[in-house]
């Protein structure tokens, strides 16, 4: 019989690319990982990796058995994910991955309401990029996950990968309190494009919607200042008078010298969604969260820019 563990590490290989990042995406050591994959060339009796420099790649076989392998995972999955039918109480462990903003303006208080709603389930969190939670998702590393997009940029997600929207996020400009837009009822990007910028490093997806704020403009922004964290650009903009677009998600109370700024022409607003795979649909523990989060979550469906508790 099939090891389906080790079969959801193969997948994972192909997925992130290497089985250091396999491994990271799924609590296990590269150590772990390899030893599964080997079981599992030994049960087939083909080789399923080979090396490459430093590197592994898949072989033909082990590329036709990761092409079938997504299917029978999420086969195995459906027949087993709604046993205990409709009143199945949500129990046993599930992975949650999420963006970091979510993490403190969202999950947090999703898992103090699980903790009394569902004392049996036992979730736990892992910290991942929209993109990665996706691609954690779809590899079955991940039970589901909590992502988010821009308006005007897309997300991709593969067919079986199924999303509900929560609710929306708005970003305001931060500017330092003695900036001369700190003021302004609201702004457009054309009063921004010769402020010196604080952003997220290129290629992540808010620097893609920065990307696309100013596109059509004769020259770019200035981005002065590179960095991951939000609470950085924060500061960044009270220590040294940069600019920056911070989202209302989980930003905190903002230093007394930091002033929130409207933008307009385009609002810039994130699409929160809830991913999971097809597959767990009829599961008591996905459709219990499913509920919780529309249950906590309301007010950022109905009003992206009220300030509320978890944001």
């Amino acid at each position: 019989m099939m090891d389906l563990v080790a079969l959801r590490s193969l997948i994972a290989v192909d997925v992130h690319g290497t089985v250091v990042a396999a491994a990271q995406a799924g609590g296990y050591t590269p150590s772990a990982v390899s030893q599964q994959i080997k079981r599992l060339e030994k049960d087939l009796g083909v080789v399923l990796l080979e090396k490459v420099g430093r590197g592994v790649v898949l072989t033909d076989e082990g590329r036709t058995l990761v092409r079938h392998g997504h299917g029978i995972l999420r086969q195995v999955e459906a027949a087993t994910a709604g046993i205990g039918g409709e009143q199945g109480e949500p129990a046993g462990p599930l992975r949650i991955v999420a963006f970091s903003t979510a993490v403190r303006g969202l999950v947090a208080p999703l898992l103090a309401d699980l903790a009394k709603t569902s004392p049996a389930l036992v979730p736990e969190l892992y910290e991942r990029d929209p993109a990665e939670a996706v691609d954690t998702v779809a590899a079955g590393q991940a039970d589901l996950g909590l992502v988010h997009h821009w308006v005007g940029v897309a997300l991709q997600r593969p067919d079986f990968v199924e999303g509900e929207v929560i609710g929306l996020d708005i970003a305001d400009l931060l500017v330092r309190a003695d900036h001369r837009l700190a003021g302004a009822g609201s702004v457009t990007p054309a009063d921004l494009v010769d402020e010196p910028w604080a952003s997220t490093p290129v290629g992540s997806i808010c620097h893609g919607w920065f990307l696309y704020m100013f596109a059509g403009f004769a020259r770019p922004p200035r981005v002065r200042y590179w960095s991951w964290e939000f609470a950085s650009h924060v500061r960044l903009v009270e220590e040294v008078g940069a600019v920056a677009l911070v989202p209302r998600l989980g930003r905190g109370p903002l230093p007394e010298g930091v002033v929130a700024v409207e933008v307009s022409g385009p609002v810039p607003t994130r699409v929160i969604e809830m991913i999971w795979r097809g597959s767990m649909s009829s599961s008591p523990a996905i459709r219990h969260v499913r509920e919780r989060c529309s249950a906590l979550f309301a007010p950022l469906a109905e009003n992206p820019g009220r300030r509320t508790s978890m944001v």
